[in-house]
C-alpha cells in the first residue's frame, strides 16, 4: 500500500486455492481493477507490473507502509 495527501494505493496478489489468484488493484478502498488468473505466468506478469508502478509512485513521493 502506498499513501500521499490523504490517498492510498493499494496492489494485492491473494491465493484463491483451486479457483488460481486474484490480482486487484485499489485506490481510496475502490476497487480500480480485478480479475482472478489461473495460470501463474499471469500472476507473474501482474506481479512485476506492481513492482513498476509502486516505483514510479516511491520516486513522486508516496510513501509506502
Amino acid at each position: 500500500m502506498f499513501q500521499k495527501a490523504g490517498q492510498t494505493k493499494r496492489f494485492t496478489i491473494t491465493d484463491a486455492g483451486s479457483l488460481g489468484w486474484e490480482v486487484r488493484e485499489e485506490q481510496d478502498s475502490q476497487v480500480v481493477w480485478s480479475i482472478r488468473y489461473t495460470d501463474w505466468h499471469r500472476v507473474e506478469r501482474a506481479r512485476m507490473t506492481f513492482a513498476r508502478t509502486a516505483a514510479v509512485l516511491a520516486s513522486s513521493g508516496w510513501k509506502e507502509s
